[in-house]
């Protein structure tokens, strides 16, 4: 049964006790798939498929046959839910393409900043006990959105050595066409480095278990990274006019992804803390995946009770929640109080799985209380920017003395001698 706690028991390290660092064993056995993946590439891969996935592969890349099976075989209406979707999503992170900018208010001085979309991105696609083509909607179009012009994506495949049809259709759908069948720390050791048949990225993005984790969070400097992605996790705010079946189902929505998933609830409310703690028990039995959501509640849920609701927004904010529901009557009053959360979800009738998949706002979030300091996946990890400055000769000199002066002051004399020597003939 979910544990219900106090908010004023509570220290602030007892609120959030989420932690992405591999232990041991699992950095042991990442050093030496990266190692064995980077010196022996492809039959590596192929190695890692059978002992891992129980896969024998003989070609690692997708066919254009096998997407154009998979794509004319899908479900009619699953593939409009797919287009739809996807039109939701490149409407979205249209908005977010930043304009290149010029500065030239001074004489002879131009300032500016132009951003250039990274060439080559890694898409790592999760498999094992359920396909994602929601994953791949989400990595995808946004590096499309950037101009990124080379898009690789790594996926496990099936026993039948067959990557999963519905993954196959969302790539169709969001335009990613060069597909490999691997998955892992096996897979980010080959976009990282390169294998025979897979190139060598610039940045890896998607989501994984702790061993896909653990290898990006060690090839990171190599190639970029989006973020580390710890389990799921999902806070409901609420106030005590909530539906508590609702709350529950909410909370389930996260707790079945894994068994480390983090469901929580902050509420005002003493009674409706009660009755959302009767109704996980009501509804866990009824789910498919009840073992997983049942251990999910029992380990790392949790429902904290306050005062009132100043301190339920503080409680939200130390946790700082991947996906953060603000299930109140009036959710615009409280949005601007909410500092630290991924992805927002506004008012009663606004579930997670709405933005999992349809909305059009991106689902690869920050987890473990990294909504601190970092943002959701969006055309901002796929492209750089570029700061570039022109002085013409007469404003150099202007300045000139100023500089020299600013780098005799940190020592740096060569910096000096680099400005002032072109007007040592004047």
């Amino acid at each position: 049964m979910i544990k219900l706690y106090q908010f004023d028991e509570l220290k602030p390290e007892e609120i959030l006790n989420r932690d992405i660092r591999a232990e041991k064993n699992v950095e042991d056995v990442v050093d030496g798939i990266l190692a064995d993946v980077r010196a022996r590439g492809d039959a590596a891969l192929k190695e890692y498929a059978l002992k891992f996935d129980g896969a024998s592969i003989e070609e690692l890349q997708v066919t254009q046959a096998e997407i154009d099976e998979a794509f004319a075989n899908m479900d009619p209406y699953f593939l409009e839910t797919l287009k739809e979707a996807a039109a939701n999503i490149e409407a979205f992170h249209r908005q977010q393409v930043h304009k290149n900018f010029v500065m030239n208010d001074k004489p002879g001085v131009v300032l500016g900043q132009k951003y250039t979309p990274i060439e080559k991105a890694g898409v790592y696609v999760p498999g094992g006990t359920a396909a994602y083509p929601s994953t791949v909607l989400m990595d995808v179009i946004p590096a499309k959105v950037a101009g990124v012009s080379e898009i690789v994506m790594t996926t496990p495949a099936g026993k039948d050595g067959r990557v999963n049809p519905v993954i196959l259709a969302a790539a169709a759908t969001a335009g990613v066409t060069k597909i490999f069948k691997t998955g892992g720390a096996q897979a980010v050791a080959a976009l990282a480095y390169g294998t025979e048949s897979i190139p060598a990225v610039d940045k890896i993005v998607g989501p994984g278990n702790i061993y896909v984790a653990t290898a990006k969070r060690k090839v990171f400097g190599k190639v970029g990274i989006d973020m580390i992605a710890g389990p799921s996790e999902i806070l409901v705010l609420a106030d005590g006019g909530c539906d508590p079946a609702w709350v529950a189902a909410d909370l389930l929505s996260q707790a079945e992804h894994d068994k480390l998933a983090s469901p929580v609830l902050v509420t005002d409310s003493e009674a409706l803390a009660k009755a959302v703690q009767a109704e996980l028990e009501v509804q866990i039995p009824q789910l498919p995946r009840a073992a997983i959501a049942r251990a999910s509640v029992d380990t790392n849920g949790k429902i904290i009770v306050t005062d009132d609701m100043n301190k339920a927004i503080d409680a939200v904010n130390i946790i700082a929640p991947e996906h953060l529901e603000i299930c109140v009557d009036d959710p615009f009053a409280v949005l601007n109080s909410v500092k630290n959360a991924g992805s927002i979800f506004l008012g009663k009738n606004v579930p997670e799985a709405l933005g999992d998949y349809f909305a059009g706002p991106n689902h690869t979030l920050p987890t473990s209380g990294t909504a601190r300091f970092s943002s959701p996946l969006g055309v901002d990890d796929f492209v750089k920017k570029s700061s570039f400055i022109y002085y013409t000769r007469d404003a150099l000199g202007k300045v000139q003395s100023r500089i020299a002066d600013f780098a005799e002051h940190e020592g740096l004399h060569a910096h000096a001698k680099s400005v002032t020597i072109r007007f040592e003939d004047q």
